[in-house]
């Protein structure tokens, strides 16, 4: 090998090609950058509703946990969700309020959920879930039933270029 060769040729380490990120093949470690704060992705639930999916993406910060939910519907919806406390009990009314303001039943269902990362101790399992939206619609919270737990998180819509996606592999 000549001098030159060494100097500029290609190197002897992986040269394997980072897969360009969209909202559907974000992986565990990828950086997600959004409202001025770095999140690491550290796991995915993926819902399948008879055919129709969702995906869930765990987002964790320095000081929060948040999840970002992706939908293709007609066009996609994007979501930004933070748990909260909210003692439910079945059957799950139509009508919930949380910090005052007034949530109606908008669908329900029940979707089989694949989990990787820190999720994939779910694989196989069966969620109930509620989704719910303000007047306005733009809040919403969704209920989901594991088991005999009852998990409930409140969130919003966002726009895809207010994410900034950093590959890790």
């Amino acid at each position: 090998m000549s001098f030159f060769s060494k100097l500029f040729g290609k190197s002897q380490t992986n040269n394997k090609s980072v897969e360009e990120r969209n909202m559907f093949n974000l992986q565990t470690d990828d950086i997600v950058t959004y409202d001025l704060e770095d999140y690491k992705i550290v796991g995915k639930i993926s819902y399948d509703d008879h055919g129709f999916k969702w995906h869930a993406y765990q987002l964790e910060g320095v000081s929060k946990t948040i999840w970002l939910s992706v939908e293709m519907d007609d066009e996609l919806y994007l979501g930004i969700y933070e748990k909260v406390k909210l003692n439910l009990q079945e059957p799950i009314p139509k009508k919930l309020e949380y910090e005052g303001i007034t949530y109606h039943l908008d669908e329900s269902g029940s979707a089989r959920v694949t989990g990787i990362g820190r999720n994939q101790n779910i694989n196989g399992m069966v969620c109930q879930y509620y989704d719910y939206c303000d007047e306005e619609e733009e809040k919403f919270l969704s209920v989901e039933k594991w088991g005999s737990e009852i998990e409930v998180s409140t969130g919003y819509e966002i726009e895809q270029y207010e994410l900034k996606i950093i590959a890790s592999k």
